[in-house]
């Protein structure tokens, strides 16, 4: 058989079926920091530890950024597009 493990003495020991029957609580106390061992019977067989937060990858500037950019739209995007971006002549303009 395997190494023998040690059980913190603070650990709160719970059996397969409490465990199932109040895993929500049981998780709550584990987010707060507690430790649960899960027995089936008295034999101890897993341990519910809380997991350290894993902090999110800094996000890099994409292909398109130059240093200096303040943003990827140049100035002027936003201003209304002339008649002929927008495939309108003069007369058509009048009798939309």
């Amino acid at each position: 058989m395997g190494a023998e493990t040690r059980i913190d003495k603070d650990a709160k020991v719970v059996t397969v079926h409490e465990a199932k029957t109040h895993l929500s609580r049981l998780l709550a106390e584990v987010e707060a920091g507690s430790e649960i061992v899960l027995a089936r019977g008295k034999v101890p067989v897993a341990r519910l530890i809380p997991l350290t937060p894993v902090e999110p990858k800094r996000r890099t500037a994409g292909r398109y950024a130059e240093p200096g950019m303040t943003g990827i739209l140049e100035d002027g995007f936003w201003d209304p597009l002339p008649d002929e971006h927008l495939g309108l002549s003069i007369r058509d303009r009048w009798t939309a």
